[in-house]
């Protein structure tokens, strides 16, 4: 995750956008990909506030799967 980009945010809802449109998509998926849609960040506040709950208990050089 890199710093904030409204522009490339709204790439990520454009792709998201293409895969809803599709009419193949059975009911888990549409509502999976519903969700992604509408909980991309479009505001830097948010953006910085989902980097920070993603990454708070990250291990340096590894996966935490705790």
């Amino acid at each position: 995750m890199g710093p904030f980009s409204e522009m490339k945010q709204l790439s990520r809802k454009g792709a998201v956008l293409t895969i809803l449109q599709q009419d193949n998509l059975s009911e888990w998926a549409r509502n999976y990909w519903g969700n992604v849609y509408d909980t991309i960040a479009m505001s830097e506040d948010r953006y910085n506030d989902r980097v920070v709950t993603t990454f708070k208990n990250a291990t340096p050089g590894g996966v935490n799967y705790e």
